[in-house]
């Protein structure tokens, strides 16, 4: 399912040009993991599973890198736009996920008919960190991923990312591959429901008004992509994978004996 390198690089170039700012802001809508608890918009009850790099509270290699995206992430919020409109995450939180595992309905359905679901999740995924080593071992340059601009999804929004070189794109891919492509995976419940579109999500989309002006918001999100784009945002080392359980999108925790692989 996942795009080769060019196409991958031609798709999301797209994705932060003018004229796709316009036409994604006209199908945002309000996100359910974020709603209105006592006039506070809090975040909501939704379990599940990843596989993510640390997150940025945990991640000294990557320690500039997110500060700028903190930075940028405040600028963001600070445009004319409706209060209600973003829901923004904790910076704490960053992190780019590499692969989607199981969540939500699918997670609590998983959890409830095997009792001993997280036990072989975590057996399956030290097996599958094992083969890669073994399929990658003499493997010695970095993974390198870099900022491209702002992303605008449904229901929310980040910063999308590009790879420095086709070797870093592959060596993701062949990861994604080992993990959906896995026999005794599929049968837990996992599997590849999207395209992989490295990012870093900011904030969900709350309210929505009907007289929302959003040729001025997809106007605004242009401009201030085209504002970044002149600042220099230091490049991202993708150097680590984790599997992580997350209840909310706010937090993503994990136990020290759980499956991690180095790249």
């Amino acid at each position: 399912m996942d795009d080769n390198y060019q196409t991958y690089l031609n798709r999301v170039a797209r994705m932060t040009l003018p004229e796709s700012y316009k036409s994604q802001v006209q199908h945002i809508q309000e996100s359910s993991k974020f709603q209105l608890d006592g006039g506070v918009r809090k975040a909501a009850n939704f379990p599940g599973y990843t596989m993510i790099t640390p997150p940025a509270g945990e991640d000294q290699v990557n320690a500039d890198f997110y500060k700028q995206i903190e930075t940028y992430q405040q600028e963001l919020l600070q445009l004319p736009i409706p209060a209600d409109l973003i829901a923004a995450l904790p910076p704490a939180s960053f992190h780019i996920t590499l692969a989607d595992l199981i969540w939500d309905s699918a997670y609590i359905h998983a959890t409830q008919k095997n009792p001993d679901f997280a036990e072989q999740l975590s057996s399956c995924l030290v097996e599958r960190f094992t083969t890669y080593k073994q399929e990658a071992p003499q493997e010695t340059q970095v993974i390198i991923w870099q900022v491209l601009g702002l992303i605008v999804m449904p229901r929310a929004i980040g910063i999308c990312l590009i790879p420095k070189d086709q070797n870093s794109y592959e060596r993701i891919m062949a990861l994604r591959r080992l993990i959906y492509q896995n026999r005794p995976l599929m049968g837990l419940g996992i599997e590849q429901h999207y395209h992989f579109t490295a990012h870093i999500t900011l904030g969900y989309f709350g309210h929505i008004a009907d007289d929302l002006d959003r040729n001025q918001l997809s106007n605004m999100f242009s401009d201030f992509n085209k504002s970044w784009a002149l600042k220099e945002i230091p490049e991202f080392l993708v150097n680590r994978v984790e599997l992580r359980k997350f209840d909310d999108m706010t937090n993503f925790y994990r136990q020290e004996n759980w499956p991690s692989l180095d790249f």
